[in-house]
């Protein structure tokens, strides 16, 4: 089975190192049309070379864990890395790109370095992701997965499915006289409230649009969102969850419906606070650039004095013999002595910026060279404020405000992301056969986990059910648990591994393709984990993005956590909302779901011990062992007691 789902990977697992976020690397060319159509439009040329990946952090900030001794099999000298030549559209040039591992993980530092010293990043300013252009790592059109060895288990797991499926129907027609059995997870989708679902669904979707009209009043500057705009985002977005939950207790939905509308749910809530608090932060940077323009405005009417006059000791505070000499190109390195690019109180900031403004309002006396040197600071400030605000749009009519438009948000909602950008990597055209293939799949594959679990999960399910209806005590049900268990141990197993295949494969490439987005970095070789946390990272590569963001980073600038303080409190949040969806599909807080999830810290910390350091087909097992007991053992505790 293992083999069967490494499926098109041929690479070996990969580790990140110490405070990094490690990126899955995928190849950028495609032997279909596809190749031309790839076009990403905030990078121009230089993102084209590119054959890595998603959400590549520029302040080398991660979720973090440390690695130590992950790559320590590969400290010896390399005798070759494999490359790929590739034409460029100049003759007798040639673009060499090398499809490995370490060296990938070399460029992608030195970029974090390079972006860190040129824009002067700070703790607390929103983290910062790289989109760039890739396959998903079993789709067709990627040639690394049609080229794996591996390729022919793939085959062979879907010839299985098949196969299953066909002697599932050949028993429903010898027991029931119908291929399809007595159908009744079949009847529970579609029986009750199936329409009420769906309208609630679009009423859900249709109410998000809260968040762009607040924006645009924030924008407008008639609130504030470091004061009231944040808070009036936090209460919209706990009454909208608790909204949503109370309609689906209220109407008894079945579970079918339930964990539809629930995990859309918190779908929508990352969407919404994604833009909302990515928004917030640029309308800071826009106050400030509007108050540092209020302020240069201001400079420009001052007189220079006489040399003989005393002048303002804001001059010697700022050495601005040496600001004049720097330049704008040396200034712009100087960045982080200036001050905080989201602060709107000058008189409460202590910074450089905060002084020369004060300086200016108060209107004391300047000479000529200050003059000069507050020009020069004011305006490479007002023009570093600028590019955040732009963002990596390449064209002016998507920076902030601009961006705040119905039309943007919409296109939002449907991109397969959860961390707002003010532009992604876009395709020039939709392959619709790409579409029809991939919707096709999504649509076969549920029809393959309905039959599946009408055969093999259903019966054991209905059984525990009519034991507890029965009156037996909680001491006959104990009995009952080892076998429930093993019932449901491979039934689950094929459901979950069917459920991340038809999510994260088909129905995200379909909405990708749909909406030209061209970053598929959805997940990574997550198969191949050697230990938890590297399973956290790559097997839903949108949401650890989301949480790395707003999460991780956004509790160490906010609260002043430490990096484990803000570890912890990342892995709680995430075993809160599965807790949370437990609650939702059986009526019950049990908490079993929420404590596995956090047992994946002291899990994680154990694979860094000297006992597991190196052994990653030991490693591995653990991983596969606990994955495949982890939803039969849940499930039985949640149904028995």
């Amino acid at each position: 089975m293992t083999y069967a789902l490494h499926g098109l990977s041929d690479q070996r697992p990969r580790m990140g190192s110490e405070d990094s976020w490690t990126p899955e690397a995928s190849s950028t060319v495609s032997e279909d049309d596809h190749a031309s159509a790839l076009k990403p439009e905030g990078t121009g040329a230089h993102t084209d070379k590119s054959r890595s990946t998603t959400a590549v952090s520029s302040d080398g900030g991660s979720i973090d864990v440390a690695y130590a001794g992950a790559f320590e099999k590969n400290n010896a000298r390399r005798k070759s890395v494999q490359v790929v030549i590739e034409k460029s559209g100049k003759k007798g040039r040639y673009i060499l790109t090398a499809d490995d591992p370490e060296f990938r993980e070399i460029i992608k530092s030195g970029i974090e370095r390079e972006a860190e010293k040129l824009s002067g990043k700070s703790r607390n300013r929103i983290r910062d992701l790289v989109f760039t252009r890739q396959f998903t790592t079993f789709d067709r059109q990627n040639p690394r997965g049609s080229q794996s060895p591996f390729h022919g288990f793939f085959t062979l797991f879907w010839l299985a499915m098949a196969l299953s499926v066909v002697k599932i129907a050949a028993q429903n027609y010898k027991s029931f006289g119908s291929v399809f059995g007595r159908a009744e997870i079949l009847h529970l989708m579609v029986d009750r409230d199936l329409v009420v679902m769906l309208a609630t669904d679009g009423l859900m979707c249709l109410s998000t649009v809260l968040c762009l009209y607040l924006q645009k009043v924030i924008a407008k500057e008639y609130l504030n969102w470091d004061r009231s705009g944040w808070i009036i985002q936090s209460l919209w977005e706990i009454f909208f969850t608790v909204t949503v939950i109370w309609v689906s207790f209220y109407r008894e939905w079945s579970w079918t419906h339930t964990v539809f509308i629930v995990m859309h749910d918190f779908v929508l809530l990352m969407k919404q606070h994604s833009y909302a608090f990515y928004n917030g932060y640029l309308s800071r940077v826009s106050r400030r650039r509007k108050l540092l323009q209020q302020k240069l405005e201001q400079l420009e009417d001052l007189k220079a004095q006489d040399s003989s006059v005393p002048t303002s000791p804001v001059g010697q505070t700022t050495s601005t013999a040496n600001l004049v000499e720097l330049g704008h190109e040396g200034l712009t390195h100087r960045r982080r002595s200036f001050g905080p690019k989201y602060s709107t109180n000058l008189h409460k900031e202590h910074s450089e910026i905060a002084s020369m403004a004060k300086a200016i309002e108060a209107g004391e006396p300047l000479d000529a060279e200050q003059i000069e040197a507050f020009h020069r600071v004011l305006t490479t400030e007002i023009t570093i404020l600028e590019e955040e605000l732009r963002g990596k749009c390449t064209t002016t009519g998507k920076c902030y405000p601009k961006n705040l438009t119905f039309y943007n948000f919409a296109e939002w909602t449907c991109l397969p992301t959860l961390v707002y950008e003010l532009e992604y990597p876009r395709l020039e055209r939709i392959n619709w056969w790409y579409v029809a293939e991939k919707s096709a799949a999504t649509l076969g594959v549920i029809w393959i986990m309905i039959i599946i679990s009408q055969a093999y999960l259903y019966p054991v399910v209905i059984e525990i059910v009519h034991q507890k209806e029965a009156g037996m005590s909680l001491e006959q049900r104990w009995r009952e648990f080892p076998w429930a268990v093993f019932d449901m141990l491979f039934p689950l197993l094929l459901e979950q591994l069917l459920a991340w295949y038809v999510i994260w494969e088909c129905l995200l490439n379909v909405l990708a393709e749909v909406t030209k987005f061209a970053d598929r970095g959805f997940y990574g070789d997550w198969w191949n984990s050697v230990s938890w946390d590297q399973y956290a990272r790559d097997w839903n590569r949108p949401v650890h993005s989301f949480l790395l963001r707003h999460v991780y980073h956004s509790s160490i600038s906010a609260f002043h956590l430490t990096k484990m303080q803000a570890t912890f409190g990342t892995f709680l949040l995430s075993a809160i909302v599965h807790e949370v969806l437990m609650f939702c599909l059986f009526k019950k807080v049990r908490g079993y779901l929420f404590a596995l999830q956090l047992s994946q810290i002291p899990l994680a910390a154990m694979s860094r011990t000297k006992l597991m350091r190196g052994k990653d087909t030991l490693g591995n097992v653990i991983f596969w062992f606990g994955l495949f007991i982890g939803p039969s053992l849940i499930t039985s505790l949640y149904l028995i007691v």
